[in-house]
């Protein structure tokens, strides 16, 4: 093999931290041809999605164009959705492209490989639910970010037009999962609504009834008591309704019907309880997933079907020494990017590859402009550290900023914060249109 090919499919934080760091140690020398594949053409980091659907930010100024990346990183990209692999002969099948019209932009294809790297991230499980898909609106994606948004700001549209003629109206949102997406997106919305009448509507957070449904005991069952108790009290500052214990059996157009019989009204719905892999990761002969989608990985992180196949980030089941998953988690895709760079590089160079050992830096959660609170992990005595308010924030904001050093190198990320403060003086802090 003198010269293999690396195809990386899914272009999320985790597969394009890995597809810089491959191309940088392998792709530069020409010890490896790097590839991409993407069903978009665009990357934007998924934490940030409930602040794009609820036009906090604007995606069209925080994305990364895959191709203009390649092009300076010494890769190459290629538009497909994967809609199947063949194990045996090494290839992945790339569905033909289609304009909204139905041309055909791109032919259906098949990508050789000599390795393969699983990067396709996790869709929102709806849990066999009736009525979610038809009814929920999910933020998996840019597409669901942005068709969320649209049906805000047209929701907030609508009823002001109530409002002016004197009949004030009550917005209902209901949130199914307490998990961070679920609650980092109902303090957005709060804010969202409470920043309305400065830009010339007649609504404010008055209008708004936020409904946060976990069907656990709790809402963000991952993190320490104290860090929920601290989230629960300024939800509760911003009157949004927690339902602990409340299991929705079937969603309809009016809300959500519950396991104790009650009926939760909701005007917007959405769902962000439970991860799954994509479906067509459990379709692929030979090669092993669990029941949630997620394919089976040895510590190395290659596949335990076949070794020239890795997998990565949410869409893998990686098993520690201590009986433990590692959770789906941004910092888990960022960990094991490195670790699949160093054993591809290994691999190439036909050394022993290295196991993956996950280690947990702590959990912040972001209520808007609110707070901000979260546990830090001691790398010292293992113990976490709570913290809250500027540090919390700022370690917040870090994160993202640790993702770009990743993707862009720290000159590039220094120039977009430089460019972001300017941002905060010449834009508006809603997007509405």
């Amino acid at each position: 093999m003198d010269c293999p090919r690396i195809v990386v499919v899914g272009g999320g934080a985790g597969g394009l931290e890995l597809v810089r760091k491959l191309a940088r140690r392998l792709g530069k020398k020409g010890k490896a041809d790097i590839h991409l594949v993407d069903a978009q053409l665009t990357h934007l980091w998924k934490p940030l999605l409930h602040e794009v659907a609820t036009g906090r930010l604007d995606a069209n100024i925080d994305e990364l164009d895959y191709r203009a990346h390649a092009f300076l990183n010494n890769y190459r990209f290629h538009l497909g959705r994967v809609c199947s692999v063949d194990i045996a002969n090494r290839y992945v099948c790339l569905a033909a492209i289609k304009d909204a019209e139905g041309q055909v932009l791109q032919p259906a294809r098949n990508l050789p490989y000599d390795y393969l790297v699983l990067a396709v991230g996790s869709r929102t499980n709806d849990f066999g639910t009736p009525g979610v898909m038809e009814h929920c609106s999910q933020l998996d994606s840019r597409e669901q970010a942005d068709a969320f948004h649209e049906h805000l700001v047209n929701t907030f549209l609508r009823l002001n037009s109530h409002a002016d003629a004197g009949e004030p109206p009550i917005l209902k949102v209901g949130i199914v999962g307490g998990g961070a997406t679920g609650v980092e997106l109902a303090a957005e919305l709060h804010n969202t609504t409470a920043l309305l009448r400065a830009y010339g509507l007649n609504l404010g957070s008055d209008n708004l009834q936020v409904t946060l449904i976990e069907a656990g005991p709790r809402i963000l069952p991952a993190l320490p008591e104290r860090i929920t108790d601290a989230v629960l009290h300024e939800l509760s500052e911003l009157k949004i309704d927690v339902r602990h214990d409340t299991a929705v059996t079937r969603v309809t157009a009016a809300g959500f019907e519950t396991r104790d019989g009650s009926f939760i009204e909701s005007d917007i719905k959405v769902w962000a309880a439970g991860v799954k892999g994509p479906q067509f990761l459990s379709e692929i002969e030979s090669l092993e997933t669990n029941r949630l989608n997620q394919i089976v990985v040895h510590q190395t992180l290659q596949s335990k079907s076949d070794p020239n196949v890795f997998a990565m980030g949410d869409c893998a089941e990686c098993i520690q020494d201590d009986g433990s998953r590692v959770p789906p988690r941004a910092q888990s895709a960022h960990q094991m990017a490195d670790t699949v760079s160093d054993n591809l590089v290994r691999l190439v160079e036909k050394r022993p590859m290295k196991n993956f050992i996950y280690r947990d830096h702590g959990s912040l959660i972001s209520l808007s402009r609110y707070s901000t609170v979260g546990s830090l992990m001691g790398n010292l005595t293992g113990k976490s550290m709570m913290i809250e308010g500027f540090v919390a924030r700022f370690m917040y904001v870090s994160l993202y900023r640790m993702h770009q050093a990743a993707v862009y190198g720290y000159l590039k990320t220094l120039l977009i914060m430089l460019s972001s403060q300017i941002d905060q003086f010449i834009r508006p802090k809603l997007k509405l249109h």
